[in-house]
Formats: C-alpha cells, structure tokens, sequence
C-alpha cells in the first residue's frame, strides 16, 4: 500500500489535534498540515499534491461546500467530510465518504482505506447498527463518563466540581465536549443520549 497523504480543515483546533494524532498512529497515513479555514487549504493545494482531503462541512468565511467546490475546478483529490450534523440526504457523487464526529476512528480509517485504496465511496448509512452503537457508546473518556452520571444525578456544575476535585472551569470544558461528542444541547437532552446509549440507567 502506497502511503495516503492528506490535509485536515476544521474550525476547530482542538477537533483537527485529536484527529491528527488518531490518524498518525497508523503508519500508512501521512497527515500533510492542518488548516482552521478553507482559504488557507485552497494556498496549500496551489503548490502541494495530496490523495485525501478531510473537512468540515460548516465554517467560518468558506464553508465546507464551497470549499470542496473551489477545489475540485483545479486539482482531482477525494473528500471525506466528518461533520457534527447528519445532512438530509447524501450526494454521493459530490463527496466521496460522510461521517458525523462522533465516529471512531477505527471507522474513519475504514472509509480513508475504501476511498482511497479501493475507490469506493463510503457514507455514515454503510455502517451497520451494531456499529453505529459501538462506536457512539465508546466515545467519551471515562472521567467524561463520571460527569455524565453526576449530571444525570442532577448535580450541578459547581457540586460536580467538588466531588471530582476538579475547578468548575474543567468540569464546563467536560460538559462542552460532552454535548458536541453526543450531539445534544440541553442537560435533558444528555440524559436522554445517556440512557439510550447505557452509560445510565
């Protein structure tokens, strides 16, 4: 196997950190660079040749439609989109895989290997149930996992705090990456995601 090159764009640093060390693990990856916006890929792409672009979908100044479309009228490169929201249908024939950012990445190199190795497209509905669950249920960390139960104890951020012996300022960036890691955005909406996932009961 030849090695994969490729570029990462997402708004959030924090996001493409952990991505680029994920995929760099593997050694048949090469992570090029990593870019928080479009416009600054597109300057990249100008004098660099790479097999594999990894973006958003939204963001800031150029979204990730634009940005794929700008792209593809001067260089022929596959796209995967790793995005937080399910869009209402697929165009298969405009990316070549689809995955939401809850996905682990034992199936974000299953579809970088299908894209680039096979040349087959590969989307978020070709992964079957059991891994979807698999996958989603293993997402978040194990101290993650104890701020999910303490609120679905309704403990609030401050007693949540005190009981972990952590400052309220890393219990809120907890709940943050909680919330985005689950898609949900209320603490009755986590406690729903919790139990259907079975972190509570």
């Amino acid at each position: 196997m030849h090695k994969i090159n490729l570029i990462l764009v997402d708004d959030h640093q924090l996001f493409l950190n952990g991505l680029k060390a994920s995929l760099e693990k593997y050694e048949f990856i090469s992570v090029l660079e990593m870019f928080t916006n479009g416009k600054k890929a597109l300057s990249f792409l100008k004098n660099n040749t790479v097999d594999l672009i990894i973006t958003d979908i939204s963001m800031p100044e150029l979204n990730g439609i634009e940005f794929i479309k700008k792209v593809k009228e001067q260089h022929a490169v596959k796209f995967l989109a790793i995005s937080m929201f399910k869009p209402p249908h697929y165009q298969t024939n405009f990316y070549n895989g689809y995955l939401l950012k809850d996905t682990d990445i034992s199936i974000v190199i299953k579809a970088i290997k299908s894209i680039v190795y096979d040349e087959v497209s590969f989307f978020y509905d070709d992964i079957s149930n059991s891994e979807k669950f698999t996958f989603t249920k293993s997402i978040v960390t194990k101290r993650e996992l104890e701020v999910i139960r303490l609120i679905g104890e309704e403990f609030t951020v401050d007693e949540i705090a005190e009981k972990l012996f952590l400052s309220k300022h890393t219990v809120e960036t907890h709940k943050k990456n909680i919330f985005l890691k689950l898609q949900v955005k209320t603490n009755a909406g986590l406690v729903k995601k919790a139990i259907q996932l079975g972190y509570i009961s």
